[in-house]
């Protein structure tokens, strides 16, 4: 095959994953993007490893934490309604000092009890817990398979036209390089950002909740806090830096404000 002919691949290439995957738009944030795996699936493969991970963790039996994470869990679903359709919620709390938590497809959710410590109101937590369903609802896991698939296409569409014209040395110098530019360039850039849009739709569904917004500052300051000076180089992270972190939450919280009164008085006139 032709070089030419290779590079002309690369496009079809790229509108089949987007075809077979089908084009997704966030609820919250409005962005779009191809996505392989269909939501069934992902429901399925939520619930299994759900299911695995309460076998294989030490599952706490702490009424007190466990009522505290359900009620906030409660709140936080009904403000994302039909933005997780057909979920199945379940909230567990694990026995960890991990400063962690997680959400699975179908409405699974995991919290460790070293973030329960960490998080001392529930408004923190809300924010925690919104983050994390907040990657499930953008389909983030998903994404980042259709974004591999298509870097690893491009890559080897791109390899054998190196191979054709200079050798399979000069290939696989290639396809090293390129391993290493598309991860700095592509795979962890995006990977920010889908942790940035993570950190919004967590505010905007704590604030539909009546949880104050404001507390995801206070929460990721003693987050840095507790790292204790941990630092990874802001181009190799797959997160954005804690200083970027609250810097961004700084000038987008007051966004949620008003949202967080409206639901807060709402509440207060649903229960006075």
């Amino acid at each position: 095959m032709k070089a030419s002919r290779c590079l002309a691949l690369i496009p079809a290439v790229l509108a089949l994953l987007a075809l077979l995957g089908g084009c997704y738009t966030n609820p919250v944030t409005g962005r779009s993007y191809a996505v392989l795996v269909p939501v069934e699936t992902e429901r399925a493969l939520g619930e299994q490893s759900f299911s695995e991970v309460k076998k294989a963790e030490k599952v706490s039996t702490n009424p007190i934490l466990n009522a505290r994470v359900n009620a906030v869990g409660k709140r936080i679903a009904a403000a994302i309604g039909s933005d997780m359709p057909n979920a199945q919620w379940e909230f567990v709390v694990f026995e960890s000092k991990e400063l962690n938590a997680f959400a699975l497809p179908g409405g699974k959710v995991g919290v460790y009890t070293g973030l329960l410590q960490l998080a001392e109101s529930d408004a923190e937590l809300a924010i925690v817990m919104g983050h994390e369903i907040g990657h499930v609802i953008a389909r983030h896991g998903s994404k980042r398979m259709t974004e591999g698939l298509a870097t690893a296409a491009v890559g080897l569409i791109g390899g054998e036209v190196v191979a054709r014209k200079y050798g399979d040395n000069e290939r696989d110098a290639f396809l090293l390089a390129y391993g290493g530019i598309s991860a700095v360039g592509y795979v962890l850039p995006h990977s920010r950002a889908d942790e940035s849009e993570a950190d919004q739709m967590g505010l905007y569904y704590a604030a539909k909740a009546g949880y104050d917004p404001r507390a995801a500052i206070t929460f990721w300051e003693r987050m840095t806090a507790a790292k204790k000076g941990t630092v990874v180089p802001a181009i190799l992270s797959t997160h954005p830096s804690d200083e970027q972190r609250i810097a961004t939450l700084r000038a987008t919280v007051p966004n949620f404000i008003p949202l967080y009164e409206q639901s807060a008085k709402a509440r207060e006139q649903a229960n006075p």
